[in-house]
């Protein structure tokens, strides 16, 4: 933890936009404990619940290609305070949702605020590149994961005693004032680039970023590596684990941050054990101790205190496989598309976490039991752990 606190230190602008992530990502879980409580108490359908789910990821996956043009062409504080005056406006809009009835109200209100959100994501994780590098990005991207499951694990605990206190409405109304604190912050924040790209169009910008791929087919190889931890997309698992299995332990909102909250726990201890281990030759290992994880995970599923001990693995592993697989996408692109490549890779990272939470939905709803579905989960990494082994051997990738 020490290398962190003396990386913040020496980095002004880091430790600003830090401390942004941690309380915007930190109201964000009040937002989505609520917006799954008001599903279930409406008593929507599997496929209902997996759709909210996916529209979480999906707006990322279609705005992606056009908003690593944007990033290159326009100066990243603009977009980053656009970005969080929508996700307040969209937030405060959630209020207004109260039956079945408004549900498609509420589809378009995430589909914009998860936009937002994606887009405040890709023009951040673009922007670090340009002022780090070395060892210092790995850290920076370690610290983002960490921070993100910092404020997961307390975001899902509090917000769960939240609702269950407070009510839904409640939730969305601190969601928008923390959401406000971060918008102040950013205001004093000195971010200043220079921008190399006005004069290329958008498309002809988009079409560039193609041609490198495909000249630098590595890269477009680790970046399908790192889509595969989208298949860590629970959401909608844990939400029909909830009303399935566990309504009848304890209150909706309370067993949805609790189980969240403990697989956040291994998040955040994760990269204490593993962020000195990790290396190009172990990652292949790191993909096997997923799945396993996931394996376990699913053969507990039924029992709610077990799920709950079990869902730390599941944690433990993500947030090292989620910064190292994206440190070597970074370390490996020409600076002059990182913003689109960064935007790109979220496409195919969103896309997977959109494709697996609509699955869940229909795999349930066509009678699959829920921890065969978990299984699938973690059969999908061994996959992963076989094609990076195959790009391993094959291409020179700087670590």
């Amino acid at each position: 933890m020490k290398q962190y606190i003396q990386l913040l230190n020496g980095e002004p602008v880091l430790k600003k936009l830090s401390t942004i992530q941690l309380i915007a990502y930190f109201g964000a879980w009040f937002s989505n404990i609520a917006i799954y409580t008001l599903l279930i108490s409406l008593d929507v359908n599997a496929q209902t619940i997996a759709f909210v789910a996916m529209l979480h990821f999906l707006s990322g996956v279609i705005q992606a290609p056009f908003t690593g043009a944007i990033i290159d062409k326009v100066q990243t504080k603009k977009i980053l305070l656009l970005m969080l005056v929508i996700q307040i406006v969209t937030t405060l809009g959630l209020l207004y949702i109260q039956t079945v009835e408004e549900l498609p109200f509420l589809y378009i209100l995430i589909f914009i605020k998860m936009a937002a959100a994606s887009f405040y994501f890709t023009a951040e994780m673009s922007l670090l590149p340009r002022i780090l590098d070395g060892k210092k990005l790995q850290l920076a991207n370690e610290l983002h994961s960490i921070i993100w499951s910092f404020s997961y694990t307390f975001g899902m605990a509090l917000s769960g005693y939240f609702v269950y206190l407070f009510g839904v409405k409640s939730a969305f109304l601190l969601d928008a004032f923390l959401f406000g604190i971060g918008l102040f912050i950013l205001i004093s924040t000195p971010i200043e680039l220079q921008i190399k790209e006005k004069s290329q169009h958008l498309l002809g910008m988009m079409l560039d970023t193609f041609r490198y791929l495909k000249s630098e087919i590595k890269v477009f190889h680790l970046m399908l590596i790192h889509a595969f931890v989208g298949f860590t997309a629970f959401d909608a698992l844990v939400a029909l684990l909830v009303d399935n299995y566990y309504h009848m332990v304890l209150a909706t909102s309370l067993s949805l941050g609790l189980l969240h909250s403990f697989r956040a726990l291994g998040l955040v201890i994760g990269p204490a054990f593993l962020g000195k281990w990790i290396n190009q030759k172990n990652l292949i290992k790191l993909f096997f101790f997923e799945a396993l994880a996931m394996f376990v995970w699913s053969f507990f599923m039924d029992n709610f205190y077990f799920s709950l001990v079990a869902s730390i693995f599941v944690g433990f592993f993500t947030t090292t496989l989620w910064s190292y697989t994206y440190t070597l996408i970074q370390k490996n692109m020409d600076e002059k598309y990182y913003g689109r490549i960064v935007a790109y890779n979220d496409m195919l990272f969103l896309g997977v976490a959109a494709f697996t939470s609509y699955m869940t939905g229909v795999l349930a709803k066509a009678g699959w039991q829920l921890e065969s579905i978990g299984t699938l989960m973690g059969l999908s990494f061994i996959v992963g752990g076989i094609y990076y082994f195959i790009i391993y051997k094959k291409y020179d990738i700087k670590g």
